[in-house]
Parts: C-alpha cells; sequence; structure tokens
C-alpha cells in the first residue's frame, strides 16, 4: 500500500519515499482514528497528509515526553532544534538565525522534516501555519492551564486550527479556498476538543488541565478536585457536570465545521466526513460512559468505527464513479422515445 501511495504521488527519490514512509508509519500508529479516515482518500494524496500528521506527531512527542531520560531543559531544546530544523527545510536549506547543533547529519536528514518540507512545497502551504504550530507546541513547555476559553482558543489556532488550513490545499475546494477555511480551522479545534476532553485524566497526569478554568470553576471543579478524583478513583457529581459543559462546547464548534464539508473536493470529502463522525463518536463514547474520563479512556466500538467506515467508502466509489463519469466525453441525446442509458430503468 505505501508503494503504491507514493507512486500514485509522483514521490520518486529514495530518500523522501523512506521519509513518507516514517510519516505514514507514527500515523498509523498514534493516530488510528485519522488514519482510518485518511485511507479513504485518493492514494497520491495520503503521503501529504501522512507527512503533516507525522510532523505534528513528532513535535508533539517532544512536548510530552516527560520521562525521566528528558529534562525540561532537553525538551526545550529539542524543540528549538526542529524549529531550526524546519525553517531551514522551507527555505530550501538556507541559512538559519542560529546555527544547528552538530548532530552528525545535515539538517534536512531528518525523515518528518524532509516529508513535511516537500509536502509544503508540493501543495504551496502557507509557512505561517507551521511557524504558529511551533509557538503553540513552545507553549506546552511552560503552560499548564487556561484561565478562559479565549485563552485556550487562542492556543488551539496554532495546535489545532492551522492543521485544518494545512489540509485544505491538499485536500481541495468546489469553493474559494478562503470561504471554506473557516470550517477547516473549526474543524481542527472540534478534533482537539474532542481529545482533550477524553484525555483529561492523562493530561492531567502531565500536570497540564486543557479545559478553561472558568468553565470549570462554574461547576465547582478545580485542579485539587481533579487530582483527588483521579488518584483515588472517587467520583464527585460537579466533575461530570463539568464535562458535561466542556462536551456542549466542543459540539458547537462541530457545528461551526460542518458547513464546510459540502466544500471540499468530491473525492476528498468522505475522508474527511468519516473522520468529522467517528471524533464526534468519541464524544458520544464519553457521554455513555458517564463522563468518567478521568479513571478510563473513552473508546469507539469496533462495530461503530466499521460500519462509519464502511459508508465513507462507498461514499469514496460513488464520488469516483461520479468524478470519471465528468471525465467522460458526452454522449450524443438518445433518440426521441428511447431510454436514456444514464437513467434508471
Amino acid at each position: 500500500m505505501t508503494r503504491r501511495e507514493l507512486d500514485a504521488a509522483g514521490i520518486t527519490d529514495p530518500r523522501l519515499r523512506a521519509a513518507y514512509t516514517r510519516c505514514r508509519l507514527l500515523n498509523a500508529r498514534h493516530g488510528r482514528t485519522y488514519f482510518l479516515a485518511t485511507r479513504l482518500l485518493p492514494a497520491e494524496r495520503r503521503p501529504a497528509v501522512h507527512a503533516l500528521y507525522g510532523f505534528a506527531r513528532w513535535a508533539d512527542d517532544i512536548v510530552d515526553d516527560t520521562g525521566a531520560q528528558a529534562t525540561p531543559a532537553e525538551r526545550a531544546a529539542a524543540l528549538t532544534r526542529l524549529d531550526r530544523l524546519l525553517r531551514r527545510a522551507l527555505t530550501g536549506g538556507g541559512p538559519t538565525e542560529e546555527p544547528v547543533a552538530r548532530t552528525g547529519a545535515e539538517p534536512t536528514d531528518e525523515p518528518v522534516v524532509l516529508a513535511l518540507a516537500d509536502t509544503a512545497d508540493r501543495y504551496a502551504i502557507e509557512p505561517a501555519h507551521f511557524t504558529d504550530f511551533m509557538a503553540s507546541m513552545r507553549a506546552d513547555l511552560t503552560v499548564t492551564d487556561y484561565a478562559t476559553y479565549a485563552d485556550l482558543r487562542a492556543y488551539m489556532h496554532g495546535s489545532a486550527a492551522v492543521i485544518g488550513l494545512q489540509m485544505l490545499p491538499v485536500l481541495g475546494t468546489v469553493t474559494a479556498r478562503a470561504l471554506a477555511a473557516p470550517h477547516a480551522a473549526a474543524l481542527g479545534v472540534a478534533f482537539q476538543l474532542t481529545n482533550f476532553l477524553r484525555d483529561v485524566g492523562e493530561d492531567l497526569d502531565r500536570g497540564r488541565i486543557y479545559l478553561p478554568a472558568d468553565l470549570l470553576a462554574a461547576h465547582g471543579v478545580h485542579r485539587d478536585l481533579l487530582l483527588w478524583s483521579r488518584h483515588t478513583g472517587r467520583r464527585d457529581p460537579r466533575i461530570p457536570a463539568a464535562l458535561r459543559a466542556a462536551e456542549d462546547l466542543t459540539r458547537a464548534v462541530y457545528r461551526e465545521a460542518e458547513p464546510g464539508l459540502a466544500m471540499l473536493d468530491p473525492v476528498a470529502r468522505p475522508c474527511i466526513r468519516t473522520a468529522f463522525l467517528l471524533y464526534r463518536n468519541i464524544l458520544d463514547a464519553i457521554a455513555e460512559g458517564g463522563y468518567a474520563v478521568l479513571h478510563r479512556r473513552a473508546v469507539v466500538s469496533r462495530r461503530r468505527r466499521a460500519s462509519v467506515a464502511a459508508d465513507g467508502l462507498a461514499r469514496v466509489l460513488s464520488a469516483r464513479l461520479g468524478a470519471r463519469r465528468a471525465r467522460t466525453p458526452a454522449q450524443a441525446p438518445a433518440p426521441c422515445g428511447a431510454p436514456d442509458p444514464k437513467e434508471p430503468g
């Protein structure tokens, strides 16, 4: 499958093929929902999506490496180096503001950076989207909570909204891209809010809370209460009430995003619609589980995932058939009274 995708995308350079393959592995290993949806894209567009995801995953792993092997200073240094490599690759390997750390390899030898820079060039993705992303990753090194939703949304512009904007040139649109952009950005935010709600417990273990403090406080919830529940396994009715409010907030962002689905290229639409449904189903699983995300991870059942994927596949086949028909030269009109071969009998 990897070879077919790379061939379809016209990626022939051995280093680039290895780099894209590395990104695909990251997507398959860490982004199961996203990877499943990506497989519904035309083969030639999948490597670009893998590159965008792979780079985001790489940076996120640097920030979240809280094990004994990485001190805060080491994580900051690793992120700074990645930022330098990125800027160097996006500008064609030109000089950076600071010398690159001596690692025994050229900057562009980092596979995820190689693939990302190639994708950015192929699809003319705005470099500012990557700059904004790295700024939010750097915030994760020091910021552990957000006072208001406005504060959180400012962070998510770089960590999530720009991911949707990066994807838009790859997916293609049937409208002016500027019309689809706000919806693409909102979808990135909706996906990340879903992850924040699902991962409250895991993020708390890292010292972070990605739910607005004022939303929590409106229900009498604060960091100490969340820590108490996480560590003791005991419940408090204020917590599910606050998480339900966070769910309502997230569903409102999905409503912001939904009109953008119809603006996408028809052959890309089933992929994003499938991701939309699968991520929104995570919210359903959280609610059905009694908002117990501090104690167990909410998951969408395999049966439900398979059902959504099957529907997505049917839509893919329909879209591709429609695209082929659109490329077929028009046939002469049927004689008067004769059945039109395109009409059902």
